[in-house]
């Protein structure tokens, strides 16, 4: 018998792995929380797929996502980065990552982990949505409106409400695993 999946992600392998591995599953280590972020904000304007096809450039060209290291890259390191084509060669991008890096150490610092804080507008609870097709989860949502405004004012970039709800859906912050995909139960 064949797994039902969402009907985004059927018939890219690539797309199917993720989607059965990680896509929904809950975050709670900051490490990844920040891989993802940075991806999503990589994404903005293009297609996931596209980042996934990169993500192995991304973490050989960002330091594995050590985010104390992309905190304190300097402008010699930018100009390096601007010419990898393995990644996404967006000089406002890769400023914005620099930039994101120092903003999350700062919310770790402010509230033990960045986790705790983005968890705290779940009341550290995924949302569990029931979407019969994976068409009908909004792009945005109030409460990803709300929490791409904080994330602004405490100086992230490319975080918009889109960013940030599909970045809820990525760490599992909201569960919009359509509800006859074998994930929608498992996460």
């Amino acid at each position: 018998m064949e797994l039902k999946r969402c009907g985004w992600c059927e018939g890219d392998a690539l797309y199917e792995e993720y989607h059965d591995r990680e896509w929904g599953v809950p975050v709670r280590d900051d490490s990844t929380m920040f891989e993802f972020l940075i991806l999503e904000t990589f994404q903005a304007g293009l297609s996931w797929i596209t980042i996934l096809k990169k993500r192995e450039n991304f973490r050989k060209a960002f330091d594995n996502f050590d985010y104390h290291k992309i905190a304190a890259y300097g402008p010699s390191k930018i100009e390096s980065l601007m010419q990898d084509a393995g990644i996404i060669r967006n000089r406002l991008k890769i400023n914005a990552t620099v930039s994101n890096a120092q903003a999350f150490i700062k919310v770790q610092q402010e509230h033990g982990s960045f986790c705790d804080y983005i968890w705290s507008y779940v009341d550290h609870s995924p949302i569990k949505n029931t979407l019969a097709h994976h068409k009908d989860a909004p792009a945005t949502t109030a409460l990803s409106e709300t929490l791409s405004k904080d994330l602004k004012k405490k100086g992230f970039k490319f975080v918009g409400p889109t960013v940030v709800y599909a970045h809820m859906q990525a760490t599992g912050m909201v569960n919009d695993h359509q509800v006859d995909c074998f994930r929608y139960e498992q996460v």
